[in-house]
């Protein structure tokens, strides 16, 4: 049965010598993966550079309940990167959070709330004219949200440590040891209250926010295990 949906390419894979399957993630299925045939052929209309990683894209797809590998009928780019392929800043931070969500996101239902939050953080990414120094410390923060482990902040008292077992930014050092306290706390408290929007008003050293996604890298792992090392950090870290 055909359905039309909107989805985010997420990773491709060569099937055959003229085939790929490609791993997308749909407004209206959730993560789904597709066999693409004939992708040399001068007749066909799906072409390879529509499945780059994150392109944005609006589908026809033969959809059936119970399949492994579903088809693509028709396809658009829905939303065409222009800043993101030429801004250096803007490329390392995208590549370390498709790390990121490669890594976490195993969505196999629909989420239209998720869909639509990660549709608005690329394209906002790809056209804001303002800084970006921050955005991947606020997406860390609200994906955490759609993950089940998004912090939670004290009402009462000063935020002097970061829980990063329970998720809480709170007044009183945990009896176990992975915490964070210092001046980061409140930085922290800060970003993670922050839109993409107004994160770029928030003043802080490069020293701080190094360590700053440091602290939210190990938060993710201590509560996803499986996500072992970021590789691209390392480049994100040295450009930021």
């Amino acid at each position: 049965m055909l359905f039309n949906t909107r989805g985010i390419v997420f990773q491709k894979f060569k099937y055959a010598e003229s085939a790929i399957i490609v791993k997308i993630y749909t407004e209206e299925f959730g993560m789904l993966s597709f066999i693409i045939r004939g992708l040399k052929s001068k007749k066909s209309t799906l072409k390879i550079a529509y499945f780059e990683p994150l392109t944005i894209l609006d589908l026809v797809v033969n959809h059936r309940e119970g399949k492994e590998l579903h088809q693509i009928k028709e396809v658009k780019v829905i939303h065409t990167y222009h800043d993101l392929i030429v801004n250096m800043v803007k490329q390392s931070i995208l590549f370390f959070l498709y790390e990121i969500l490669i890594k976490t996101l195993r969505e196999e239902t629909p989420n239209k709330p998720l869909f639509d939050w990660l549709f608005h953080a690329l394209t906002w990414l790809d056209l804001t004219e303002k800084s970006v120094i921050n955005f991947h410390l606020v997406f860390l923060f609200q994906f955490s949200r759609f993950l089940g482990f998004y912090p939670k902040f004290s009402d009462h008292g000063e935020m002097n440590f970061f829980d990063l077992q329970e998720g809480l930014f709170q007044q009183n050092q945990p009896e176990h040891p992975n915490c964070i306290s210092g001046e980061i706390v409140q930085q922290m408290a800060e970003i993670g209250k922050s839109t993409f929007e107004d994160s770029y008003q928030i003043k802080l050293g490069n020293a701080n926010r190094r360590k700053m996604v440091d602290i939210l890298v190990r938060y993710y792992q201590l509560h996803m295990p499986n996500i072992h090392q970021i590789n691209s950090l390392e480049v994100l870290q040295s450009i930021m």
